[in-house]
């Protein structure tokens, strides 16, 4: 590739293509939430049964983040995520034609689950590693809020949409913004700066840039986690990620747009709801990574997981009036995916650049392990229960105990037990 314009600064125009990447990727995950009630008007199909296909490709997302890591150090981001845009439009558009439960899961579950884990938290660790030495914390703060703006923008364009149409615009539009991008990422986004002659943002050196791996990219995920799980450092990041996936996408990126129809709140007023937290997490995410680069991550993942739970024991109590609705909305908003920054910089502290985004690939999956697991759960819970009460009180306690593993986390960093790959 020639030179671009811009010189150091043209990593923000990768990161700004890359933002809109992964805005499509959250856009497509959180839309089984606007899709849970029409697909039950129009199929007759059960809550528990779109859960349990929103509970696959929630965890396929996560599950993916590792294995997609090491084929980006095999063949390139470029391809990965071009491949993985492919698969997530053409996923949902397909599921168009569906009129059986085992075509949601198809669609909806596996193929978008898979196609959407490669444009993850994963692949902004991945950018950020490659194009910037300096402000880590804070590009990866805008990066990991393009998931609030993905709620923000889809969720109540899109809860609309169901009210005009049904259910069938919404996975024709995701379709179209997944394919929409793929000339971008094409053009736009070279696999790392000295492919272009430019150094990473804040560098004084030449990037030297290592050889692609010929290792099985298979191998390498697996042999990374191997020795990751060897460390108490990745146990309590998988676990308080375990809790963190539980207490969001799960519980209140599925199922609270169906919580509100409970308590007689429409469709479109809860997806704004949504769309206010996501407002807020767009704020305390982008100043989550500002205060990453100056203060001790694990203090802060500790304010961020209390604060979630406390809100989240408080939302069945309320009176779900404008007032509480707006305070959960903003305690909840400000920290729904604030602990990236911060598990990111515990992974490269403890890591290394070079294995960080495998490893964090693989406490990713551990946060969507979470998410399917509050998906089913909560789902189940309304089922059997008749409400959603029990389910957002275990969801909030879960929080408080993620809280105090924070503090537990080690401040040495870790013997190198991880291969060079």
């Amino acid at each position: 590739m020639s030179r671009r314009p811009f010189g150091q600064k043209y990593a923000f125009v990768v990161v700004a293509v890359i933002f809109l990447a992964l805005l499509s990727a959250a856009g497509l995950r959180s839309s089984p939430g606007v899709l849970m009630l029409p697909l039950q008007k129009s199929f007759g199909w059960s809550v528990d049964i779109i859960s349990i296909s929103a509970a696959v490709g929630i965890f396929l997302y996560g599950l993916a983040g590792p294995f997609a890591a090491a084929v980006m150090q095999s063949f390139g981001i470029r391809r990965t995520v071009l491949g993985a845009l492919v698969l997530m439009s053409a996923s949902t558009g397909a599921s168009y034609f569906m009129t059986a439960p085992w075509q949601l899961f198809l669609t909806w579950g596996l193929l978008s689950g898979l196609g959407s884990g490669a444009v993850a938290n994963v692949l902004g660790a991945t950018i950020v590693n490659r194009w910037f030495t300096t402000n880590r914390g804070l590009v990866m703060g805008l990066l990991t809020a393009s998931t609030a703006t993905g709620t923000l923008i889809f969720m109540p364009g899109l809860a609309a949409l169901v009210q005009w149409g049904g259910w069938q615009p919404v996975v024709l539009t995701v379709s179209a913004c997944c394919a929409a991008l793929i000339p971008l990422i094409y053009f736009l986004v070279p696999e790392r700066p000295s492919a272009i002659g430019l150094r990473s943002y804040g560098s004084t050196v030449d990037d030297v840039a290592a050889p692609p791996t010929t290792q099985n990219p298979f191998a390498v995920a697996i042999g990374n986690l191997v020795r990751a799980a060897k460390t108490r450092t990745f146990w309590y990041l998988f676990a308080t990620f375990f809790i963190c996936g539980f207490t969001t996408n799960g519980l209140v990126g599925t199922h609270m747009i169906s919580f509100c129809g409970d308590v007689g709140i429409p469709e479109v007023q809860a997806a704004g709801l949504l769309a206010m937290m996501g407002i807020f997490d767009l704020v305390g995410t982008t100043l989550s990574g500002w205060l990453t680069d100056r203060f001790d991550p694990r203090k802060l993942l500790f304010v961020y997981y209390g604060l979630r739970g406390l809100s989240l024991i408080y939302l069945p109590y309320s009176d779900f009036s404008l007032l509480s609705l707006s305070v959960f909305a903003v305690f909840y908003g400000l920290d729904w995916i604030a602990t990236v920054p911060p598990t990111v910089r515990i992974a490269n502290e403890m890591f290394g650049d070079k294995n960080a985004p495998v490893i964090f690939g693989w406490i990713v999956a551990g946060h969507q392990l979470g998410a399917a697991s509050a998906a089913f759960f909560a789902g189940m819970m309304r089922s059997t229960q008749g409400n959603y009460l029990e389910a957002f009180i275990i969801a909030g306690m879960t929080g408080v105990v993620a809280a105090v593993l924070s503090l537990m986390i080690g401040r040495r960093r870790a013997e190198p037990v991880l291969a060079t790959v």
